[in-house]
């Protein structure tokens, strides 16, 4: 990416810059920063603009936290995150399977982005949704009615993250001119 590129669209840095984050502070996140994430969350897009993306925040004081943690290899980042963001779908909201799976994505990339851009660390947590069936009860939540997709893990970094990516044209499947 160019300079130039870098400057006029802080969006594109933003993305390269932000990494999963596994390791936070203690220090609180404030609610102005969860609704913050919350927000960008909820203008993912989404087909025919359904909106069938549910969040349900779990705090560092809540029951269900220690309960969660056993659902997960990443049992650590649960314990040690200031707050989880849980991403649902809800079932009467959906229309295309592939697409709102799609849209939850797009919240869940927003909601990154977001707590990167806000100077909080984050992690997706997907592994846990093998465990939906033990985890909709413990959320106190009905599988007829939700469906879930992530938990995003957030607070403030106690470390710095890195990532390797393939080269470009290992993703690019035909070579193309502008």
């Amino acid at each position: 990416m160019s300079q130039t590129t870098s400057n006029a669209a802080p969006v594109l840095t933003a993305i390269r810059e932000r990494r999963s984050i596994r390791r936070f502070t203690g220090t609180p996140v404030s609610r102005e920063d969860v609704l913050a994430v919350l927000e960008a969350g909820r203008w993912a897009p989404s087909g025919l603009n359904n909106q069938p993306c549910r969040f349900l925040v779990i705090g560092p004081d809540d029951p269900r936290r220690e309960d969660l943690a056993g659902q997960t290899k990443y049992a650590h980042v649960v314990r040690e995150c200031d707050v989880m963001v849980v991403l649902l779908l809800q079932k009467d909201r959906l229309y295309n399977a592939r697409k709102d799976h799609q849209s939850a994505g797009a919240a869940a990339q927003n909601m990154l982005l977001a707590a990167h851009a806000l100077g909080l660390g984050a992690v997706w947590l997907g592994e846990i949704i093998n465990q939906e069936k033990a985890v909709l009860p413990i959320l106190g939540l009905q599988p007829e009615t939700f469906e879930l997709q992530a938990i995003i893990a957030m607070g403030h970094p106690a470390q710095t993250g890195s990532s390797q990516r393939e080269p470009l044209s290992d993703f690019v499947l035909e070579d193309f001119t502008s």
